[in-house]
């Protein structure tokens, strides 16, 4: 099994690093077979507060048939995000891993790149909530059924409403991936209750 996860320019490192770190420790640890690659439109993607990240591979290099999910930080605005995050290209790739009904695992305002897709129309979801739930009002405004919890489930794709979540929304997709009883050993194994 391999994950995708996606960099658009200023994402959120903490975001980023829960899906490597919390599938890492299964492949390591206990040898479930759950890879993870990274992409961006460039090899060197700045995350927010300007820190470089090198990725494995750019987006022209990627099929979703080669991948068994996709993860995507959310980031900020003031960063850039939203400027490579809306680009037809990733939309594309989110609806291919959709069609396919491959786990799409979002944390933050990832999931107001999920909503531009139109892969979460008429379903379930969340996004950032504070701030007045400015950014909730932006999916809902994308036809997306806004449920403001800590982490929404709609069948293939997991959304999240801030920061917090990231360690539990990778948890989420190492399960759809490896099942319940092997995300528990791994959560444990990291200290999570």
């Amino acid at each position: 099994m391999k994950v995708l996860l996606f960099c658009a320019k200023g994402f959120e490192t903490m975001e980023f690093s829960v899906f490597v770190d919390v599938m890492g420790w299964a492949r390591n640890d206990y040898d479930y077979p759950v890879e993870v690659e990274t992409c961006g439109f460039t090899k060197t993607v700045y995350s927010t507060f300007n820190v470089p990240v090198i990725v494995d591979k750019t987006l022209d290099e990627i099929s979703a048939d080669d991948y068994s999910a996709l993860a995507i930080p959310g980031g900020f605005e003031e960063f850039g995000f939203y400027e490579e995050a809306y680009n037809p290209a990733l939309l594309n790739l989110i609806q291919a891993f959709d069609i396919q009904k491959k786990p799409i695992a979002s944390i933050c305002v990832a999931a107001l790149v999920l909503g531009k897709s139109g892969i979460i129309t008429n379903r379930k979801a969340t996004t950032y909530h504070l701030k007045n739930g400015y950014r909730q009002k932006q999916l809902a405004e994308f036809g997306v059924n806004v449920v403001n919890e800590r982490i929404v489930i709609d069948d293939n794709v997991i959304t999240s409403y801030c920061p917090e979540t990231a360690a539990d929304v990778a948890f989420e997709l190492l399960n759809k991936l490896c099942g319940k009883e092997k995300m528990l050993v791994v959560k444990s194994a990291m200290g999570y209750r």
